[in-house]
């Protein structure tokens, strides 16, 4: 049983594996996680990876998964991080299959920096908008000819449909914010925000002593 899990809230399920960039794990998790202003919980957030074993992030962070791929809940969000050995990823037939049933159910699927590749591996998106990590925009549109790859240099997030992409690292919590907002309200975006105290660092000169 996963701590604090409700099966009556939606679930955003954060898919994790060794050397997965750490911040496309953390950020969904912290902007899903916040209570709302009467301090009720809008979601379950979970980790899941292949196995039950101990993942690392690219960082050393440990991670201790809530679920393996064979007893995953049902998903109402799909998150899926990216890593700086992609190349590998995309060929583990098992994380492949698991995106693919997943997003079926989902009814948001989030890829962030070179989660994209694992996107476009289980062709889930074709004919979809999609964004990936700084520089990675012509090698992914190369080997996925049949997504809509963005122009990474300007677009730091897109969202078309059900699928929603960024850049990773930092755009990682603009994304998911993104996604609060459409699956909730304005105003709970703006009271999630308020915790990670955006508007306090949105102009860094007025941080600066």
């Amino acid at each position: 049983m996963i701590p604090g899990f409700d099966p009556s809230l939606p679930t955003v399920g954060v898919v994790v594996f060794n050397d997965v960039l750490m911040t496309e794990v953390t950020a969904p998790f912290d902007v899903f996680s916040k209570l709302d202003k009467d301090g009720k919980k809008r979601f379950n957030v979970i980790t899941v990876a292949e196995s039950s074993e101990v993942v690392i992030t690219e960082t050393g962070l440990k991670l201790a998964p809530d679920r393996n791929f064979s007893v995953c809940p049902k998903l109402e969000v799909l998150v899926i991080p990216g890593s700086y050995g992609f190349a590998e990823l995309i060929k583990n037939q098992a994380l492949v299959e698991f995106i693919k049933s997943k997003n079926g159910e989902a009814k948001f699927t989030m890829s962030n920096c070179a989660g994209a590749y694992l996107v476009g591996a289980s062709k889930i998106a074709v004919g979809r908008k999609i964004v990936t990590y700084v520089g990675g925009g012509k090698d992914l549109q190369e080997k996925y000819p049949d997504l809509l790859v963005q122009d990474d240099s300007k677009v730091s997030w897109v969202m078309d449909g059900n699928f929603i992409s960024s850049n990773g690292n930092l755009a990682s919590y603009i994304s998911a914010l993104e996604l609060l907002e459409k699956m909730t309200s304005r105003e709970h975006r703006k009271f999630a925000e308020s915790y990670l105290y955006l508007e306090q660092l949105s102009d860094w000169s007025k941080n600066q002593h």
